[in-house]
């Protein structure tokens, strides 16, 4: 299977704390070059799916819009709150899934949904993002990877987590989605377009640690003795082959945009 057909079903509820804590959020320039498209502009009403503990949402809110941020997991929405509270930052957290939103038709600029894509019902949810946005609304999947690279850590740490979860088969990526465009076209969306850009984001071992825990391979979908395994199996690999007090861990941002039709049908389906 691809990242598009992961093979194993996670609980990111059960990851929650570490998730919060550990896991990178979306880089500025992302909301930098998504302004220039038009996307989270201030004012604007703007729906995140599988919000999770709010990366995105949060950045939106931070410009001023209007922002709903939609997880199956009330554990996620919790810590997003929480983390929110501390920056007094204002997103209305609602429980639902991202195929069956119950926000009203045709009432929001912007739907958009940051790393969790693969995880839905996609046709189900390109048509729940052509029913919730304005005719003209823009629609965002984004997604901020890690990058495996011969002989780098993340390679290393993925190939610990498929000896611990065969299951786990999402390694091995290149932080590009094409086939979300297809998910788009498919959905009726029209100018489409990508991009994307790499940056590193720096760990303590203890902080790559915690954002290894939070994954769906480990944290999301293994016992917890399983997962304190790992993660001592994990210390010894730092400590073994990746010393240091940082560690520079390349990632690759891409989002694909694109805009709902002048005459959106959505228009015209009951919310």
């Amino acid at each position: 299977m691809s990242a598009a057909e992961p093979g194993v079903d996670p609980d990111f509820g059960l990851t929650a704390e570490d998730y919060a804590r550990h896991r990178a959020g979306f880089p500025p320039l992302l909301f930098e070059r998504l302004r220039e498209q038009g996307i989270g502009l201030a004012g604007q009403r703007i729906t995140d799916l599988g919000t999770g503990t709010g990366s995105l949402a949060r950045g939106f809110a931070q410009n001023s819009c209007h922002v709903i941020g939609i997880d199956r997991a009330a554990t996620m929405l919790d810590a997003a709150r929480e983390i929110d509270a501390r920056l007094g930052i204002n997103v209305d957290y609602r429980v639902a899934p991202a195929e069956a939103t119950a926000i009203t038709t045709a009432s929001q600029d912007v739907v958009s949904a940051g790393q969790c894509w693969h995880w839905f019902d996609r046709p189900r949810a390109g048509a729940e993002l052509r029913r919730l946005l304005k005719p003209g609304g823009h629609a965002l999947i984004a997604h901020f990877d890690w990058i495996p690279l011969a002989g780098n850590l993340v390679q290393a740490t993925e190939a610990l987590i498929e000896q611990y979860n065969p299951a786990w088969d999402m390694g091995g990526g290149c932080g590009l989605y094409p086939q979300w465009l297809r998910d788009l076209g498919e959905a009726g969306f029209e100018n489409i377009e990508s991009f994307s850009h790499d940056v590193d984001v720096f760990y303590s071992p203890i902080d790559w640690r915690g954002r290894i825990r939070a994954s769906a391979g480990v944290g999301g979908s293994l016992t917890a003795a399983r997962v304190t395994a790992f993660d001592d199996d994990l210390a010894q690999l730092l400590a073994r082959d990746f010393p240091g007090e940082q560690l520079a861990i390349p990632h690759r941002c891409f989002a694909v945009t694109a805009r709902a039709p002048a005459g959106n049908p959505g228009e015209e389906l009951s919310p």
